[in-house]
């Protein structure tokens, strides 16, 4: 679950950061890319509440344990009306785009780091399984499977090659370069493959092809420290 967020938010910085620096010409591509990860958020946020939130509280036969993380789920309505109302691509207003991001900035950022906190408070509950138990791993399971379905379901062409063009193949020190567990030519298809749909977006990406981090494309040789 880190990891996912962890996408998300380097998405998120990767638009908010060059949102104001996009080119004319490059306007279509940059909205696509910011509308990916809308989807993204979305799609991760609903299936939270339909699948994995249920399953967990069965698991610990423990009610109401995501009432907080409930609370917090900020709306992005005027996020995504915005990039899909505009009359026509050069309309698109980077400032205006910041502008919308910065109003839920702070309880979106407080959201997913909270939800960790939460979800490694459960192994305090007299309900957690035992550590090392059979109950216990097929808890992790439960994560696991449902963090590859949750990216994969939300769009193979689009979703997809954001999430992994934003994953930081070199978080800490490599740890979890081959993170998530995928045959490498399946995670080179899925980047180059079916990432070639929407090719002219993910030059925004926050990593290259192979999870390593770059400049941001919209920032260019002059982006300094913010474009890194």
């Amino acid at each position: 679950m880190a990891h996912i967020h962890n996408a998300i938010l380097r998405g998120y910085n990767s638009i908010y950061l060059q949102a104001p620096h996009v080119k004319d010409v490059d306007k279509p591509a940059f909205i696509g890319y910011a509308l990916t990860w809308y989807r993204f958020v979305k799609s991760h946020h609903d299936d939270e509440e339909a699948e994995l939130f249920p399953t967990v509280e069965q698991v610990l036969d423990t009610k109401d344990i995501w009432q907080e993380t409930h609370k917090e789920h900020g709306g992005l309505a005027e996020y995504e009306s915005y990039l899909t109302h505009l009359p026509a691509p050069i309309a698109f207003s980077g400032t205006h785009l910041r502008a919308i991001m910065s109003s839920f900035q702070e309880p979106f950022t407080q959201h997913f780091h909270h939800e960790i906190i939460t979800i490694a408070s459960f192994a305090s509950l007299p309900s957690a399984p035992a550590p090392n138990s059979p109950q216990a791993q097929q808890a992790a399971l439960i994560f696991k499977t449902w963090g590859k379905k949750t990216v994969t379901k939300a769009g193979t062409y689009d979703v997809v090659p954001f999430f992994l063009m934003n994953l930081d193949a070199s978080y800490e020190e490599g740890m979890w370069a081959s993170w998530p567990p995928m045959p490498a030519p399946v995670r080179w298809g899925l980047v180059n493959v079916a990432g070639a749909v929407h090719w002219g977006w993910w030059k925004f990406a926050s990593c290259d092809a192979s999870g390593r981090p770059r400049s941001l494309f919209a920032l260019g040789d002059e982006g300094g420290e913010e474009g890194k």
